[in-house]
């Protein structure tokens, strides 16, 4: 069938063409929405899962749905070698921008900037950076608040603030952040203790984030009231109605069908996760001479599908790793099987060595995303199927 007409499309936080199996946390998200826009106290959201389940396309969804309703919006990727001051300075500073033209009063938008302002450039005094990097906002810088240097208290008194800026107006900000688990300890702290502020205080920012399985430890680990502070969305695989709807709905927009054996075909090979779902149904398409696509179409086109993940899904992660630590995840693989978890005393146990000398290789995996700690003594994959690829590696 004609390749240029294929609505399937595989790729990092790209938007599917049918968004099937998320309705349920999209409705409770403008549930939110509209509870904070009639002064509703509300709590923030993490969305947690295994990677290529759709938590990026999920979040902007979520964003989209604030913008439709005239919030201040932005967003920021966490990176585990940058801090949280520099990126969520730009963030808030597009959401403030957002909002400003609605204000009244100018000056009060502009005495806002300027705390915003000083506290970014805290960012560079710390680093002895003033001179190399600036916020790009074009106010005096205030003095006095959201300037002290702590994270903390910076962050609590600056998302106060644009809370109150926000109020004014009569709409809401939202900060959306994803790989929230790559922050450090300290932003991780601090961002809790400025959302619980703003719950307390009922003002009209939330957060939303979206991180690996174990954010909720990690949140909680820094803030034992945590749990108690978000609304946790555990993302996972689609059920088989949702699957079904995912390829059917984009292709029957281009008059094509399944038959029924090789929707079951594709639901087996897929497993479900919306990234391989595209992937599968992109090949699977592209190899199918005529509509209904068949059981053999599948089949023949499950190669090319699984040789894109193989380099662009697994492979792309599998050569971040080094010979250490790939060796820690075969070891995982053998006992976990696709995805885990293990327990790390018995990966040592699988290698013949101390658990502490593989200490270095597991903590380095986790840094890079690999892995994630599933409970104290475990740990699992992070990407669904990586288990299986490393066994089709080492055969």
């Amino acid at each position: 069938m004609d390749p240029v007409r294929n609505p399937y499309a595989p790729g990092a936080g790209q938007k599917p063409p049918e968004l099937a199996g998320r309705a349920k946390q999209l409705a409770a998200f403008d549930v939110v929405l509209e509870r904070i826009a009639r002064g509703r106290p509300e709590r923030s959201v993490m969305l947690t899962g295994l990677r290529g389940v759709g938590k990026t396309v999920l979040l902007n969804q979520m964003r989209s749905a604030a913008i439709s309703r005239g919030w201040g919006t932005g967003k920021i990727e966490a990176r585990p070698d940058q801090e949280l001051r520099r990126p969520f300075s730009s963030a808030l500073h597009m959401a403030i921008r957002e909002i400003a033209a609605a204000h009244r009063d100018p000056e009060r938008v502009d005495e806002f900037l300027g705390v915003l302002k000083a506290f970014a450039l805290r960012a560079s005094a710390d680093k002895g950076m003033r001179e190399k990097w600036q916020p790009g906002i074009d106010v005096p810088v205030a003095k006095g608040r959201a300037d002290s240097g702590d994270i903390e208290i910076d962050l609590m008194e600056l998302l106060v603030d644009a809370s109150s800026l926000a109020q004014d107006v009569g709409v809401g900000i939202a900060i959306f952040i994803d790989e929230i688990q790559d922050l450090g300890p300290a932003d991780i702290s601090a961002l809790c203790a400025a959302c619980h502020e703003l719950s307390q205080l009922g003002a009209p920012l939330i957060v939303v984030g979206a991180g690996l399985p174990h954010v909720p430890a990690v949140l909680s680990a820094s803030k034992s009231y945590s749990e108690r502070l978000f609304t946790y969305h555990r993302i996972d695989r689609l059920d088989r109605a949702a699957f079904d709807l995912a390829l059917l709905a984009p292709a029957e927009r281009e008059e094509v069908t399944f038959e029924p054996a090789a929707l079951d075909a594709l639901y087996a090979a897929a497993d479900g996760y919306p990234y391989f779902v595209q992937a599968y149904g992109k090949a699977t398409w592209d190899m199918a001479a005529q509509s209904p696509i068949t059981p053999n179409d599948v089949r023949v086109a499950a190669p090319d599908a699984e040789e894109e993940l193989a380099v662009g899904f697994f492979g792309s992660r599998y050569e971040r790793a080094t010979p250490a630590e790939r060796e820690y995840m075969r070891a995982m693989a053998d006992l976990a099987g696709d995805d885990g978890p293990v327990l790390t005393a018995e990966i040592a146990k699988h290698l013949g060595r101390r658990p502490a000398s593989l200490s270095p290789s597991r903590d380095g995996l986790i840094k890079k995303g690999l892995i994630y700690s599933a409970e104290r003594g475990s740990i699992g994959f992070t990407v669904p199927h990586f288990g299986r690829y490393l066994r089709s590696q080492s055969d």
